[in-house]
């Protein structure tokens, strides 16, 4: 999975999410005890770990990652001041981790706050999430624009967690004091703004 040594930036392969932020969290062994630990250079295979508490390699844990979430992984070969892990996905929680960490990036380089399209308040801000489970919930429609919308909801979905607002499908990119934001999946006609809009 790993080199030998940490790969820097320039290493990273392009077709792979990565994130070279430090991110703070906790694992859980075998044994029931936990762990706290520093994550690094993480991405869809794995991380490193810092951490005082090193497992021999091939133990199963559980990590809770902050913005990440759980994750369930095996322990890998140690590093200097901690170890590496192998995550155990399956096809669905990696696109979700793979979603959430291109997040990350983005949000560290500032560009979760730029909107690339012009943001309209709807001519009826009721509406309803579906989410994949195929649970409804209400939820009013804060502002909508060609590539997304804010949504006004008590529910809070894991980020990247692919879901639909009305008809339209998207995934959960931020989150805001009162609901969270959506990315579409594919950008709306503009006709189909327009009447969602009233214009």
């Amino acid at each position: 999975m790993f080199a030998s040594q940490p790969m820097s930036p320039d290493d990273q392969p392009e077709s792979r999410s990565a994130s070279t932020s430090i991110l703070f969290g906790r694992f859980m062994l075998p044994d029931m005890s936990e762990h706290p630990c520093q994550v690094t250079q993480i991405d869809v295979e794995g991380a490193v770990f810092a951490t005082s508490s090193v497992p021999p390699a091939g133990t199963r844990l559980v990590a809770y990652i902050d913005e990440v979430g759980r994750v369930e992984a095996s322990a890998g070969e140690p590093v200097d001041g901690g170890f590496k892990v192998s995550f155990l996905l399956n096809p669905s929680r990696r696109e979700r981790l793979e979603s959430r960490l291109k997040w990350l990036e983005d949000k560290a380089e500032g560009i979760t706050d730029q909107r690339r399209h012009a943001r309209y308040e709807p001519k009826d801000s009721k509406s309803h999430i579906t989410m994949p489970d195929g649970r409804v919930y209400s939820c009013e429609v804060i502002d909508i624009s060609l590539s997304g919308a804010a949504v006004k909801i008590e529910v809070m979905p894991a980020l990247g967690t692919y879901l639909l607002l009305g008809k339209m499908r998207g995934r959960v990119v931020r989150y805001l004091d009162n609901g969270f934001a959506i990315e579409f999946t594919r950008q709306l006609d503009r006709t189909v703004l327009a009447s969602e809009i009233g214009r």
